[in-house]
């Protein structure tokens, strides 16, 4: 079996790039990209430019002004950024089919037995780097047996290990003590490491770093201890201890430095140089689903167009039973000959692979479709699909006669919601499920009926009635008088008292600060007015707000 060769490709202008290229041809000049971090506005990312200006990742952003005058900024967009890094992993499958994202900015390529089909290891770095700076992206590359090597030559080789302690320089020692330093090494003394195998990158300035088999060790040793992907401070703790290099702690105790850093240093430490296994794991490729018929001669009439839906259907209801997978979002394009296409989409309130319940969702939506001079291509696409499992009866009979129902396709409630949903849309089709509140507006949360199963849960019953209209509080004109009043102007009309029950005393949650219930305790009543209205008054006994009446609701 071939030995194991990782490639760890590192993009160190990852963000600042991708928004160059969006803004390719407008974008010139000094750019840095800038986030919030511990609030305050820091950089994040900058290009070569803004580098060469002097400004430095995680500068304050008034800070880099200074420096740079000129520096343009950008807010960070976390999302475009993860979509670029999908989008490179995708490019890096055609060196390899292992590939995995380093978020935030660098992906993992195992080319065990890939390499020479591109002239070998040296070659290959040459293809991905040409790739890169016809993208306008740079690039730096490691080559090694582990995961944990290709990265730290990726990032960290040709470094030196500097000290962070003044007190550390040669020039400060006592003239014995530097008398007897002279005859150290000159890569003990802080200075340059002896040169590596290191390939430069004749494309762009970068380095591209390979590792020969075998000698993890020796190309990891002279490299800062960071390069080990350590947390926290652990590596200032080891820089302070005269540990700066990899190599000081190879040689240290194993035991010592588990108890003195933590595990987590050691488990680096294997990794990588192979005692501890580190795979690639590359993402799981998304789910598609989409199917086409190609027209020899233009239609337009809508029984036409079914008929071309069902021969669709029929082949990606097949896929989708083969993946165990079910649509949710459905989107049909029908092509005119004109270059032109109509696009509809629908939803369904469950996961579905049969044709029939998908075909009639459809077939309510194509009068939306306008054939023009007509139609010689009809394209199907799954927007949205989830996983459909097997059902089988378990528990007790209640639960069982569910399955039962479920098994036998019994979907009338669903197929219900997805025909609604088609004409007034899938979110405008409401359920209600019981909530734990005494609050009155808070009894009921209220979820889509698509995307939520019927309340299993039983109904708490209130000790008082409760209207059957709720409405946010209105202002009620009477006396301020905690007592009932015999007659109030309320929405421009005057009412007087019939009958009067109460009061129900309702305290504010606590707990949260709701700007609705800033107005204290409520007492509730229940007013019957010689106009036929019922109506659900309170008494705001003040808090933060001033007190007085409101109507809340109406036993209609």
């Amino acid at each position: 079996m071939p030995n194991r060769r990782i490639l760890s490709l590192w993009f160190p202008r990852f963000g600042a790039e991708r928004v160059m290229r969006a803004e390719r041809g407008v974008l010139e000049g000094p750019l840095g990209i800038v986030a919030e971090q511990a609030n305050a506005q820091v950089i994040t990312s900058l290009n070569l430019a803004a580098s060469v200006a002097g400004v430095q990742m995680g500068q304050p952003v008034r800070d880099a002004f200074a420096m740079c005058a000129g520096l343009i900024t950008r807010a960070r967009n976390t999302p475009a950024e993860v979509a670029f890094l999908a989008a490179l992993r995708r490019w890096a499958g055609k060196f390899s089919p292992w590939v995995a994202e380093e978020s935030p900015e660098g992906l993992m390529i195992d080319l065990t037995g890939c390499a020479h089909l591109f002239g070998g290891e040296a070659a290959l770095l040459g293809v991905i780097e040409a790739d890169c700076a016809d993208m306008g992206l740079s690039l730096q590359a490691g080559i090694a047996d582990t995961l944990g090597a290709a990265w730290a030559l990726a990032r960290y080789a040709g470094q030196a290990a500097e000290s962070t302690r003044s007190g550390d320089a040669i020039s400060q020692e006592a003239r014995a003590t530097r008398a007897r330093a002279v005859k150290r090494r000159h890569w003990t003394r802080g200075e340059a490491a002896p040169p590596m195998n290191v390939t430069p990158d004749r494309t762009t300035n970068n380095f591209a770093r390979i590792a020969p088999p075998g000698q993890c060790y020796g190309a990891l040793a002279p490299l800062p201890v960071a390069a080990l992907r350590l947390e926290g401070d652990t590596a200032t703790q080891l820089n302070r201890l005269g540990l700066r290099r990899i190599e000081d702690l190879l040689g240290q105790p194993r035991a010592g430095l588990a108890r003195r850093f933590g595990k987590g240093l050691v488990l680096r430490l294997d990794q990588a140089m192979g005692s501890a296994p580190e795979p690639v794991a590359p993402a799981r490729p998304a789910h598609r689903f989409a199917v086409r018929l190609t027209l020899p001669e233009p239609i337009g009439l809508k029984d036409d167009l079914l008929a071309g839906i069902d021969r669709l259907l029929s082949r990606l209801c097949a896929q989708l039973q083969d993946k165990g997978r079910g649509v949710r979002t459905l989107r049909l394009e029908a092509h005119r000959i004109d270059q032109s296409a109509e696009v509809i989409t629908v939803g369904l309130a469950r996961p579905a692979q049969d044709p029939a319940r998908i075909r009639p969702l459809l077939e309510l939506k194509l009068d939306q479709i306008d054939a023009g001079f007509g139609i010689d291509m009809l394209r199907i696409e799954v927007v949205q699909s989830e996983p459909v499992h097997a059902r089988t009866k378990a528990g007790h009979l209640q639960a069982g006669r569910a399955a039962s129902e479920r098994l036998a396709g019994n979907t009338a409630l669903d197929d219900l919601i997805g025909r609604l949903g088609a004409r007034v849309g899938l979110e405008a089709i409401t359920r209600r499920h019981p909530a734990s509140s005494h609050i009155p507006e808070k009894t009921a949360q209220v979820l889509a009926a698509a995307w939520s199963e019927p309340a299993r849960e039983v109904w708490p019953v209130p000790q008082n009635p409760r209207p059957m209209l709720l409405w946010p509080p209105e202002v009620v004109l009477a006396p301020d008088n905690p007592m009932v009043p015999a007659g109030f102007r309320w929405r421009r009309q005057s009412w007087d008292l019939a009958l009067a029950t109460g009061p129900e005393r309702i305290a504010p949650e606590w707990w949260l600060d709701d700007p609705n219930w800033r107005s204290g305790v409520r007492d509730y009543w229940v007013v019957t007015t010689l106009q036929g209205e019922r109506l659900w008054l309170y008494y705001g006994h003040g808090g933060t707000m001033s007190p007085g009446w409101f109507c809340q609701g109406s036993f209609a």
